[in-house]
């Protein structure tokens, strides 16, 4: 597995990284744990040394899992993972009430590093950008965190450009975590020329698009009741059926290339810049191993402009998130 830098501040990771919510919770109810501590050694014999957690995942049972998997490889792996949230446990329906307040910040710091069982958190984002709490300050309570020696790196997650910019001024930022894949491309425009200005790192999360960029979701796909899909607007029965072109599209390019959709997906966006690491997240081994596959597959320039011009062309329909979760990005 290839490695690369994340920002300029020396966080180097796994070209490919994982991600563990789905583990625990959003994408129906949690999975066994010792399936998936099994999955996250499997993932670590293969390469992979970027994992991304947070306290609201579950809540806080997530953490709890990565920290026990991970705890063989203290050095040789980076763990990731958010703030931002009233972390309710029990509260699993809902996402609770945003709090950035410094104070609250390091509270749900030594949270995470007791459920994550480091002594320092190697990636702390802030999970969403709460409007009651200026960014400066969010900035400067993971800077006295940093300084503590109790943080290495900081990042955002869903921020816009003039916040990032805000953010960084006071507390370098590592890496920006929104989403991106061949299904959302808003942040080419929005925030990744901002990103390459000041060098920090792009970590896109949901790069398959939730699951539909695999080839294995269309309209007749029934989704748990606990899973969050089953609530977004782009994945309700009709959508999913006209947004079938983007997928038939991406198949028709692993075809050519003798390779599957999701490894096109990832491969497309490990293309796009150096200082982009996705973290795909599943449950299951064989496609973890498929996902990691990607890392080798090599797209041409005229394969990327191919495809980036046949997509564009391609109008997606609904919402990525539910209202709630809508006003919630881009702050």
């Amino acid at each position: 597995m290839q490695k690369r830098k994340l920002g300029n501040g020396g966080l180097e990771v796994s070209s490919i990284g994982l991600g563990c919510m789905g583990m625990s919770w959003s994408y129906g109810p949690p999975k066994d744990k010792q399936e998936m501590i099994a999955q996250l050694h499997a993932a670590v014999e293969r390469g992979v040394t970027f994992f991304d957690t947070a306290e609201v995942y579950g809540p806080l049972v997530n953490e709890e899992l990565v920290g026990e998997a991970l705890a063989p490889f203290r050095g040789e792996v980076f763990i990731a993972t958010k703030f931002g949230w009233e972390a309710n446990p029990g509260d699993s329906d809902r996402w609770s009430a945003l709090n950035s307040r410094p104070e609250h910040i390091k509270q749900a710091a030594e949270g995470s590093l007791k459920r994550l069982k480091v002594d320092v958190i190697d990636l702390y984002y802030q999970h969403r950008v709460d409007l009651n709490v200026p960014i400066e300050d969010v900035a400067g309570a993971v800077k006295d965190l940093i300084q503590e020696g109790k943080v290495r790196h900081f990042g955002l997650s869903e921020a816009s450009a003039q916040t990032i910019r805000r953010a960084h001024a006071v507390q370098p930022v590592a890496a920006l975590q929104s989403e991106y894949s061949l299904f959302w491309r808003e942040p080419e425009e929005t925030l990744m020329p901002t990103l390459e200005e000041l060098g920090i790192g792009f970590v896109p999360f949901s790069p398959l698009g939730k699951g539909f960029l695999t080839g294995k979701i269309d309209e007749n796909t029934k989704f748990d009741s606990n899973d969050f899909r089953s609530s977004v607007p782009r994945f309700s029965p009709e959508n999913r059926k006209a947004n079938q072109a983007l997928v038939e599209l991406v198949t028709s390019f692993a075809k050519h290339k003798n390779v599957t959709p999701a490894q096109i997906a990832l491969a497309w966006l490990l293309a796009k810049e150096q200082w982009i690491v996705p973290i795909p997240g599943t449950t299951k081994l064989a496609r973890l191993e498929e996902n990691l596959g990607a890392a080798s597959v090599s797209l041409t320039k005229e394969e990327i402009l191919s495809l980036e011009e046949a997509s564009s062309k391609i109008k997606l329909h609904g919402a990525r998130y539910p209202k709630f979760h809508e006003q919630l990005v881009g702050r």
